[in-house]
């Protein structure tokens, strides 16, 4: 893999970690035009950067956005078809590295969920979560010390309050960095959430491949069905869940 390329990714994943759905084409953005300056550095040092492909970029492009658009609409298996497609002929091209997150979400859909939710405490109405449950569950992944998070996780109480008995919901957190269980039971007490909030040691966020935030999943029957940003949830996607 290239520097520019590393060097790409790494900006991206410290950007986009805790960034909603809106807010990630505009730091992709930013990324590609600093890997654009980036790439240049060999020429300017005597050496010679690798030609860009604008054939291959525009049709990677196009792949990308039309899976994108699949995802959003839950036309999954078409969605996975699409990234394969774009991994195998275009995955030295931006649109494939903008699609590494997709993929890493993608991948996870349609396996096992873990067969019992793993919770180290409970900060917030303990529940019992059937994940092998016909009742679909939501699970919400985030972190106090994410601004994201912050606004995101207020906004799941709505979709809990609309969906209660039809269901099931369980905000996670690790409780990293500057986090504490006081501070964690404070934020719950003054956004005045009900849905359930506990604390996870990293085993779920593992088996959900989540490694930004905030995050979502939701399984059905025993299996991931859906792996995205909070953000994404829609109306019509939790009803074609039940």
């Amino acid at each position: 893999m290239s520097m520019s390329r590393l060097f790409s990714l790494a900006v991206l994943s410290f950007l986009a970690g805790c960034a909603t759905a809106d807010r990630v084409q505009a730091l992709e953005a930013k990324v590609e035009a600093l890997e654009k300056k980036v790439e240049e550095l060999p020429a300017k040092a005597g050496g010679k950067a690798a030609p860009r492909d604008e054939k291959a970029e525009k049709a990677a492009a196009t792949l990308y956005e039309g899976l994108t658009k699949d995802v959003q609409a839950g036309k999954i298996d078409v969605a996975k078809a699409k990234l394969k497609e774009l991994k195998a002929k275009y995955s030295s091209t931006t649109a494939y590295r903008r699609a590494r997150k997709l993929e890493r979400e993608l991948e996870v859909i349609g396996k096992p969920a873990p067969s019992t939710l793993k919770i180290e405490k409970w900060y917030k109405n303990e529940t019992k979560i059937d994940l092998a449950s016909d009742t679909p569950t939501l699970l919400v992944f985030w972190e106090l010390w994410c601004p994201h998070c912050k606004r995101e996780v207020p906004n799941m109480e709505a979709i809990y309050t609309k969906n209660k008995g039809k269901l099931q919901m369980v905000g996670l957190t690790k409780v990293t960095r500057s986090a504490t269980d006081e501070k964690i039971t404070e934020f719950i007490d003054e956004k005045k959430l009900t849905y359930p909030m506990a604390k996870e040691d990293g085993e779920m966020s593992k088996a959900f491949n989540v490694s930004g935030i905030p995050a979502a999943a939701a399984v059905k029957g025993g299996k991931i069905i859906w792996r995205g940003h909070p953000g994404r949830l829609t109306d019509e996607m939790i009803a074609g869940w039940m």
